[in-house]
């Protein structure tokens, strides 16, 4: 008796990942940047040498590894390649938290912008690399269709907002709710633009 056979041609399906699974870093300062992104995301090292660190923050085997080569040289400043990592907090409670306890490692963001859709805050790591650490603003059942019909145009990038402001507001009791705001008014800043791309 023969058996069926599950392989077909595949050859024009589209299969999507399941998610994201980890992001490799090569540097030249890998200490620094082992500590930083440890520091950063409040990760674990689950295994490290002397040339690389495989950490994670959640469920994942490893989703930041950290790796060095012998003779490796430092990227040209404004070259093209990665521009950011970013990273998605539960609250923004937990957003607060992190900016307070970084800040008072001396790690500070370089610009902070509501982008509608996202509360975020960049930050650089030891090679230049930018991080956002973000919240959504909307549900998920939102996400795409603010994409589509709720970014503006003329200033998809957002507004510049002061971290300060928003730990005030959150530690006086103003609800999340009004504390996040999708509502995006007047151009981008083109200094801000310009320190995004730094």
């Amino acid at each position: 008796m023969s058996r069926a056979s599950n392989v077909t041609d595949d050859s024009t399906r589209s299969i999507s990942p399941k998610k994201l699974a980890h992001a490799v870093l090569r540097t030249c300062h890998f200490k620094e940047m082992v500590e930083w992104y440890k520091t950063v995301l409040s990760a674990e090292i689950l295994n490290q040498n002397a040339f690389i660190a495989f950490m994670t923050y959640d469920d994942e085997h490893h989703r930041i590894a950290i790796a060095t080569i012998p003779g490796m040289v430092e990227r040209p400043k404004h070259s093209a390649g990665l521009d950011h990592l970013s990273f998605t907090y539960g609250t923004l409670g937990e957003l607060v938290y992190t900016y307070v306890r970084l800040k008072g490692a001396g790690i500070i963001p370089f610009v902070s912008v509501n982008h509608g859709l996202t509360t975020s805050f960049y930050y650089r790591d030891p090679d230049g690399n930018g991080v956002e650490l973000q919240i959504d603003n909307l549900e998920p059942s939102q996400w795409k269709d603010w994409m589509r019909d709720g970014m503006s145009k003329e200033n998809p990038f957002g507004t510049t907002i002061d971290p300060e402001a928003i730990v005030r507001k959150y530690r006086s009791g103003v609800p999340e709710s009004e504390i996040k705001s999708t509502e995006i008014s007047g151009t981008f800043d083109l200094e801000t633009l310009r320190r995004l791309s730094e």
